[in-house]
């Protein structure tokens, strides 16, 4: 068995790795010429004089910005640096490496062109007044790293005043793929969602958001009994009336059976653990797992550390143990949905991301890893495993159609076809610059 000294180790390699490759490639995205450049006549083409004529056409018809121009497939990573990872409060500045890295992960899994803006405001008028000025330039806007409850006020505006689809992924992006994981981890333990109790641990964005799309799959809210750090949350709570209407409305829809105290009475008896609250690993207990009911389900999704070992939680009972980390089994990772969620919304022109697109995503997530047979050890798909993404971009696609939020109709074939097109583009694009030397390998030892 793998030593607690050698995953320590082994959990600081890519941040020493980080601090070499980041200041040898300085940046991990760039803009590259799309169109066909012959000679420099083209140029007249692509800009002056030719493209007045674009110009006016958009200008007569501005939908026409979605077949003239790459709008179609661009996508804002916006934040304000205000609780960036687990390192809270950084800055704009020190938020861009992640917001590139998103950008990236958006590119290379899903086809899409992301750019980092990184606001330097933590008000929230101006963030969502900027956000709006963005509106011509963008298809979608994923908000990231925003702290709560501001993160919750930001999403729900801008959802509501612009057409293009808005998402955030520490809420919608966490709870899709948890969701997922979750549906292949009962079909595992033979149990049905309406039926379980479930305990999350941690009431920030991540969380909250989680809980109410878990409700919205079909988990009876009676049966959820949410805690943050100064107890569970019951009508007793009043205190987060004012401050925390988020919390409130959890305090009022779920536990029904109004437990009271800590972590250990939120998990008495419970089937499930989903836990997004404070790195490990002792954060949750043994034998507080061991209180659970039989064949229990934990997610113990903090970074770097889980919230419990693994390998501790089996030994207290736990039937499936899923983590955030890729080294171990059943990472639940936000990877998985982002990519492909935002390329079915933008392959039909989606004006929102609803949360039934979401749930669709996850369905179809869960059903990629149990059409390769689901176990103990596989709950959901790996990054690696690329057909996962169209097969998520066609689901939430469909569903945009379904619901009215779609300007553009496209069937399944259709909707498979081109998202397979574009991702498979994306990724042989920068295999082939690896292979050519214009993307240079990395520094010795990395």
């Amino acid at each position: 068995m793998i030593t607690k000294e050698e995953l320590l180790a082994k959990a600081k390699k890519p941040a020493e790795d980080a601090m070499k490759m980041h200041p040898f490639y300085r940046g991990k995205i760039e803009v590259s010429p799309k169109g066909i450049i012959r000679d420099f006549q083209d140029f007249a083409i692509w800009y002056t004089p030719g493209v007045a004529e674009p110009c006016k056409a958009i200008k007569a018809n501005k939908e026409l910005v979605y077949e003239y121009t790459n709008k179609w497939n661009t996508v804002a990573v916006v934040t304000d640096g205000t609780r960036v990872l687990g390192l809270g409060d950084i800055g704009p500045e020190a938020g861009m490496p992640v917001m590139e890295g998103k950008s990236m992960l958006f590119k290379y899994l899903g086809g899409v062109d992301a750019f980092p803006i990184c606001l330097d405001t933590k008000d929230p008028e101006e963030i969502i007044k900027a956000v709006k000025w963005l509106e011509p330039s963008f298809g979608g806007i994923n908000l990231e790293d925003i702290e709560q409850p501001k993160c919750f006020y930001l999403l729900e505006r801008l959802r509501e005043e612009m057409e293009i689809p808005v998402w955030h992924d520490d809420q919608q992006g966490t709870a899709a793929v948890t969701l997922a994981g979750l549906i292949n981890a009962l079909k595992v333990v033979g149990k049905g969602l309406e039926d379980v109790r479930i305990a999350l641990i941690g009431a920030g964005a991540a969380n909250i958001c989680t809980a109410r799309m878990i409700i919205a799959a079909g988990a009876t809210p009676g049966n959820i009994i949410m805690c943050d750090s100064k107890g569970t949350l019951h009508r007793g709570r009043t205190e987060l009336k004012d401050t925390h209407k988020e919390k409130w409305e959890m305090c009022v829809k779920t536990n029904a059976d109004g437990i009271e105290g800590g972590i250990p009475e939120a998990m008495e008896g419970a089937d499930v653990v989903i836990a997004l609250s404070k790195s490990g690993p002792d954060t949750l207990k043994k034998e507080w797992i061991s209180g659970m009911a039989k064949d229990a389900i934990v997610f113990v999704c903090a970074n770097p550390i889980p919230e419990i070992w693994p390998w501790e939680a089996k030994e207290a009972g736990a039937r499936v143990v899923a983590t955030g980390r890729s080294d171990f089994p059943n990472q639940v990772n936000n990877s998985l949905g982002f990519p492909g969620i935002f390329r079915g919304a933008l392959d039909v022109r989606a004006k929102t991301i609803t949360d039934e697109m979401c749930i669709a995503a996850a369905m179809e997530l869960a059903k990629c890893a149990e059409d390769k047979g689901i176990h103990e050890e596989y709950l959901l798909p790996t990054m690696d495993e690329w057909e996962v993404y169209p097969r998520e971009a066609v689901a939430v696609g469909l569903k945009a159609i379904e619901q009215g939020v779609a300007r553009v109709k496209l069937s399944k074939d259709e909707l498979y076809e081109k998202a397979s097109g574009i991702i498979k583009r994306s990724r042989g694009m920068t295999q082939l610059l690896m292979r050519e030397g214009v993307i240079p390998q990395p520094p010795a030892g990395v």
